[in-house]
């Protein structure tokens, strides 16, 4: 029996309730990272302060790599509901909201509405579209606006209406206003004709492109002086082949995971998709339509021509492929639902997804390792036990901007990442933006101080014990010229507490 108009109105609103709920889980508790904190600590200096502090001249390209749409953004919703975390974390969430929608959308224009149903169950389940749409970031943007370009081409290709096209153009700019891996999604999808060898959907799309090109030419012309930074040292490395299979765990129970679960999140993942391809390939031969090769394309024909892009030029990271994450969501709902699964294999599956989706939600809710940690809680400490002539000394940029945000107050500096280097990604502009200022060494750092509190986030140390403090330089130049007071553990954090001048 076929679900009536009031039955599929009824499981939307409890999906997207669902949705809702475990999107809002943590969202006090879960601590920030230094992408988040700088999220922040930009947007709210304004439109004029991010111009410059992205695209500033560095004599390596500009100072960030980033586009403003998302920054923007944010700057706008903090001026009307605030800075907080909380405030900020909603923004992400309603993007991830309208995500869930949007691919209940594109699975009932490709398939059907048992298939469109379960596949915004999916999405709405899904780790990791559950972790993004929580994050400071712009990637809950990005998925939104590349899934609107997809609704939109679908639309355009099947009714020919002018008005989808030029959606389409929309989305698509603003995807790139979001982020500049969005092109790998957008070749993709714009690839889509061409194979179809549909001729009139192709001559759209490439219009429908190039004004795309035209709403994206004010930030365009700045992209050659971003990439230029790109090529000159970027923290992601080269990928290998492992990465194909770390983004099968990605799409199923998301990560990092426990050490003891990652070959059960393996196992899971490899099934799923396997037994995905094969009923793909068995139901196309069969029926010879290509609606479920489609959005099978569409979940790894961008991420493999990222990692391929990614050989000559190291840009592959997995949170810029969400949007086929959440295409990856639609195709599961129509192997399961759509190409005619036993009843056991059906049941088998959507046995392995739920504890997928259990794993990756527990973990995210819990998770408290690297890279996040008790910033708030430490500045607190800091504060009450901070003494004139004290220094309070980050290792580098990744502990000092989550404790700059929660205590603007508090006198805090950090060591500067080696020029050039690929870790070098917050450039003087950006710094100057931030009003805050790298010291140079740990020598020039702790000239003059009474007492030093250091403060790293060295996963090595645990492992090593007192080898640790001499495998980190900084660590090494103060046992050698101060004593040791202290040293403590804030989940990960260290917190060293030297005395004495050189």
């Amino acid at each position: 029996m076929k679900p009536t108009h009031l039955d599929s109105r009824v499981s939307f609103a409890l999906i997207l309730l669902l949705a809702t709920v475990v999107r809002l889980l943590g969202i006090l508790s879960r601590p920030i990272w230094y992408d988040e904190a700088f999220s922040i600590l930009f947007a709210e200096k304004g439109l004029d302060a991010m111009l410059y502090g992205t695209l500033a001249p560095t004599g390596a390209g500009s100072a960030d790599i980033h586009p403003l749409g998302y920054y923007s953004t944010l700057w706008l919703w903090m001026k009307a509901f605030g800075g907080s975390i909380v405030a900020a974390r909603i923004l992400s969430i309603i993007m991830g909201l309208i995500t869930t929608c949007l691919v209940y959308l594109i699975a009932r224009e490709q398939f059907n509405e048992t298939t469109a149903q379960l596949s915004m169950l999916f999405s709405a389940l899904a780790p990791f579209q559950i972790h993004y749409a929580q994050e400071i970031r712009m990637y809950s943007f990005l998925v939104m606006w590349l899934l609107l370009a997809t609704l939109s081409y679908q639309l355009g290709s099947r009714t020919k209406d002018w008005k989808w096209w030029l959606l389409f153009s929309i989305a698509a700019a603003f995807a790139q206003y979001t982020h500049n891996l969005a092109a790998f999604y957008l070749v993709a999808l714009a690839l889509t004709p061409l194979f179809q060898k549909d001729w009139m959907t192709l001559r759209a799309t490439i219009f429908a492109g190039c004004l795309a090109i035209l709403f994206y030419m004010p930030w365009l012309i700045q992209l050659p002086a971003q990439l230029a930074k790109v090529g000159q040292g970027y923290w992601v490395e080269r990928p290998d082949v492992s990465r194909l299979f770390t983004l099968l765990i990605v799409y199923v129970t998301n990560s990092p995971l426990p050490d003891s679960w990652i070959v059960i999140a393996l196992l899971i993942s490899l099934l799923v998709v396997t037994l995905g391809i094969v009923q793909t390939a068995r139901f196309t031969r069969q029926t010879k339509t290509g609606d479920g090769v489609w959005v099978f394309y569409l979940s790894f024909g961008p991420p493999l021509l990222l990692f391929i892009f990614s050989q000559w030029q190291p840009v592959y990271i997995e949170r810029a492929l969400l949007a086929s994450g959440a295409i990856f969501c639609v195709w599961m709902a129509w192997v399961i639902s759509g190409t005619g699964l036993s009843t056991w294999v059906r049941s088998f599956l959507l046995f392995l997804l739920v504890i997928a989706s259990a794993m990756g939600i527990y973990e995210h809710v819990t998770y408290r390792g690297f890279p996040y940690g008790p910033f708030q809680e430490l500045d607190r400490s800091l504060e009450e036990r901070f003494e004139p002539g004290d220094l309070i000394l980050h290792a580098n940029k990744r502990t000092m901007l989550p404790a700059l945000l929660f205590d603007r107050d508090l006198p805090q500096t950090f060591i500067g990442d080696p020029p050039g280097s690929p870790a070098d990604t917050l450039a003087p502009a950006t710094q100057e933006v931030l009003r805050i200022e790298a010291r140079t060494d740990i020598v020039s750092a702790t000239a003059g101080a009474k007492r030093i509190w250091f403060i790293v986030y060295p996963r090595p140390i645990d492992e090593l014990g007192t080898v640790g403090n001499a495998a980190l330089p900084e660590l090494a130049y103060l046992d050698t010229n101060y004593v040791l007071l202290s040293q403590e553990n804030w989940e990960g954090l260290r917190v060293f507490l030297y005395a004495g001048e050189p």
